[in-house]
Parts: C-alpha cells; sequence; structure tokens
C-alpha cells in the first residue's frame, strides 16, 4: 500500500507558493534562495507528541538520545506501553520526573479516547489547540507545532516562535515595523499558507542565512 512519505513537499514554482510570494516580495526573494522544502510525514501522534515533551529545553541531540532510550525500553512507544512500564525504568533512560509526568498525563488521556488521534484530523485548528493545552504538560508552541508538523495543516504562525520572530525581523528589516513585531505586521499577507512562510523562515536559520545585519538576497 502506497503511504505518503513526505508531509510538506514544496517547491517554489508550485501555484500556491507562486501566489503566497506575489503578496510577499522579500519572501519571494527568499524562496527562491532557498528552493524547495520537504517535511517528512511523522505517523504516530503520540509519539509525536512524546518527543516533543522529551525536546523541551534540550539539544536536539540529547533530546533524540532520550528518545531512542525510551524506544530500546519500550519496543514501541504507545499509551499501553507508557502506562504498563514501572517509573523507575522511565526514569533510567533519562526522563526527569517532570516530563515522565507529562508523558503520563499524554497516555492516560489517549488511553481514555479523550485525546484521538484518529479524529483530530476532524478538528479546527483551535479546536486541537484547546484540546492539547488542556493537558498538562502541552503549551500552546507544542500544540501549534502538532499542527504543522504532524497534521500538515497550511495556516498556521506560532507567535510565540522565538526563531520564527528573529527570522522575520530580519528579512523585514528594511520595511520598519512601526513598532509592531514583524510576525504579527507581515503574517495577513501569507494567509492562507503562512505554514509555508514559516518553514521557509525556519530553513533561513537552518542555513545560517539568518544574521544580525540583513541579508542581500
Amino acid at each position: 500500500m502506497f503511504r505518503l512519505q513526505y508531509l510538506f513537499d514544496i517547491h517554489p514554482n508550485h501555484n500556491y507558493v507562486r501566489e503566497l510570494c506575489n503578496n510577499d516580495s522579500l519572501l519571494n526573494k527568499l524562496i527562491n534562495r532557498i528552493g524547495y522544502i520537504r517535511i517528512p510525514v511523522q505517523q504516530d501522534g503520540f509519539q509525536y507528541l512524546v518527543r516533543s515533551l522529551i525536546g523541551q529545553q534540550l539539544s536536539t541531540k540529547a533530546a533524540e538520545t532520550i528518545f531512542l532510550r525510551l524506544e530500546q525500553l519500550c519496543g514501541k512507544i504507545t499509551p499501553d506501553v507508557i502506562l504498563a512500564t514501572a517509573e523507575e525504568d522511565l526514569r533510567i533512560v533519562g526522563l526527569s520526573k517532570n516530563k515522565l509526568g507529562y508523558i503520563r498525563n499524554v497516555a492516560e488521556r489517549a488511553k481514555e479516547g479523550a485525546l484521538d488521534f484518529r479524529k483530530v484530523g476532524d478538528m479546527d485548528d483551535e479546536e486541537i489547540v484547546r484540546l492539547l493545552t488542556s493537558i498538562k504538560g502541552i503549551g500552546r508552541w507544542t500544540a501549534e507545532m502538532f499542527l504543522i508538523f504532524y497534521l500538515g495543516r497550511q495556516d498556521v504562525v506560532s507567535f510565540g516562535d522565538s526563531g520564527l520572530n528573529r527570522a522575520a525581523e530580519w528579512l523585514y528589516a528594511s520595511e520598519g515595523s512601526g513598532g509592531q513585531p514583524q510576525l504579527h505586521r507581515k503574517h495577513v499577507h501569507w494567509k492562507p499558507y503562512s505554514t509555508i512562510a514559516s518553514l521557509y523562515l525556519w530553513e533561513a536559520i537552518n542555513r545560517s542565512l539568518v544574521h544580525d545585519e540583513p541579508l542581500n538576497l
């Protein structure tokens, strides 16, 4: 059976990208500089949230090490396995007491059906944010990343993301802002493809394009 490989497979020549670029000349230059972006599909919603919770306030390398240890311990990371595994065994892989509690919170909500990963795709963005942030340990940023990187929602801007704000200030420095954060000022021009703009701004950081001085694109 064919499985979708990429959640986002974005090329500057795609019609929706051209529509986005027509509304924002500086973003157009950035998109053409970077080229295509591919974001792989995340197959399991529970594992995605577990990985996100582990990664809070940790380097990518440290978080990945803990996740792999957890995977080795559990076999497959599922709500049932997490709830059935002794706390001391879970702590050995490197989970703090707080993070373990947050992961168990998600597992409990998933097991009881309050968080049904088969149905979240039918909910609108704010419904999902409210559902996820009702679980202790999950804040709005984590919920917004779930919308983007698990569900592939195309019109999400995470206003609290420091990297996204930094990249927006860099890209639009020549325009001035009137005292308003550039991300707040510009996102209205990106609808209904705000996620695409966000992905290119993050990619600008990943490629070390974002510096203290605006780059001549």
